[in-house]
């Protein structure tokens, strides 16, 4: 029998465990796999043969449920660009004889949109170099939500379930006051505004907060939005406003970029972070209010204390339908979920193309924002609610929440 091997990289989520404990769950109960390793710090990790045997770390179901609820990347991530193979076939190579030397017959990789370029490289080589002997295949992993061919990722539902929490507790704050008050959030999204648009589902009991809401697909207008400011002030003395960090000027530039570094990763993707803080500067000059800016920042990515009990589930069964299908014989796509219906809330697990997936990003539908660009519609908020439905029930020691640590 052919050994499995799962890694996984990009930003760790309140989910990407839950991916990997399906892989082990489909691996161990197959019958067909020998052992199933994990590759530490995703693809580097393969390349170093940095490989630790996940069926006896994880022997028990009890070990794996913990797992499947503890935050980050248990595994360890990494940000590595494969190259072109026409170019350089040096560690694809490599990869190939690091598989072949463990006995490893399937690889599934989870991740983003640049984990999922790496598998279609891997993949599309493995293809036109007549590898049949080993099975690639991809499994979504990112709480920006903007990967294409499924209608969501693993860990955007848990992400968006604090996301909408936090903003319910800023306004009980905010609300504590009554002195004219402007509080920014800024919610990380690059590109894609699905994070900032989950700052809605705050709108409970009555409340509508944020009043405004700011996405990265629309232009943002300085002038425009200090007019909302405005208007919103002129209606409620307390506002709070949800923002992506993302937000671009007409002309292509990031919102207050003079204040970014302007650093970049390996994939070239500036290092975003500020916006929420100039925009502050913005209303203080502009208007004069009291204003403050909040930075939700990594605390988005990891709120284990605060998952969706519908994205840990589909997390681990998009985990094992991907491991399944290797062992099955597919190779060089992606686990995905299909929606049937919003209410009842129904999907169904699918593979998709990674072709049509790698280094592209999935944005939030124009017609689901408001024309003014200040607040999304309710077809949005459709979308979205089921993704947060249901609670985990999470171990405490000592008074805090019990990990999963290799």
């Amino acid at each position: 029998m052919k050994n499995l091997l799962v890694a996984q990289s990009g930003g760790p989520s309140a989910a990407i465990n839950a991916t990997i404990t399906g892989v082990i769950d489909a691996g161990i109960e197959s019958g067909r796999v020998g052992h199933v390793y994990g590759a530490l710090n995703g693809i580097k990790g393969v390349l170093n043969e940095n490989f630790v045997n996940l069926d006896e770390v994880c022997d028990t179901k009890e070990k794996r449920d913990l797992l499947a609820i503890t935050p980050a990347a248990a595994l360890g991530s990494c940000r590595w660009k494969l190259g072109n193979p026409k170019e350089n076939a040096e560690e694809f190579e490599e990869i190939i004889r690091i598989l072949r030397k463990n006995d490893i017959g399937y690889f599934i990789y989870t991740g983003g949109n640049d984990s999922m370029d790496t598998v279609y490289k891997l993949s599309v080589y493995c293809e036109e170099h007549n590898i049949d002997d080993i099975k690639v295949m991809g499994a979504p992993k990112t709480i920006d939500n903007d990967l294409g061919e499924t209608d969501h990722c693993p860990g955007f539902g848990s992400a968006a379930k604090f996301i909408a929490t936090a903003f319910t507790e800023i306004a009980c704050d905010c609300f504590v006051y009554d002195v004219p008050s402007v509080t920014i959030v800024e919610v990380m999204g690059r590109n894609a505004g699905w994070l900032t648009a989950a700052s809605a589902l705050a709108r409970i009991e009555g409340r509508k907060v944020p009043q405004l809401i700011y996405l990265c697909e629309k232009a943002f207008d300085e002038d425009r939005f200090i007019e909302d400011v405005n208007e919103a002030l002129k209606k409620e003395n307390n506002i709070i406003i949800a923002v992506s960090e993302g937000v671009k000027t007409a002309d292509g530039n990031y919102v207050g970029e003079e204040t970014k570094s302007g650093k970049e990763d390996v994939f070239g993707h500036k290092y975003l972070s500020g916006v929420g803080k100039y925009l502050e500067g913005l209303v203080g000059e502009k208007i004069g209010c009291k204003v403050r800016s909040v930075e939700l920042n990594i605390l988005q990515r990891c709120a284990g204390y605060m998952l969706s009990e519908t994205d840990i589930m589909e997390s681990r069964n998009l985990g094992a339908f991907a491991a399944v299908s290797a062992i099955r014989g597919k190779s060089g796509k992606m686990s995905a979920v299909r929606r049937i219906s919003d209410d009842p809330y129904q999907v169904e697990i699918v593979l998709s193309d990674l072709s049509k997936i790698a280094n592209y990003e999935k944005k939030v539908p124009m017609e689901w924002i408001n024309e003014e660009g200040n607040d999304i519609k309710d077809e949005l908020l459709t979308y979205l609610k089921p993704l947060i439905q249901g609670e985990v029930q999470i171990p405490y020691e000592k008074g805090i929440p019990k990990r999963f640590i290799l």
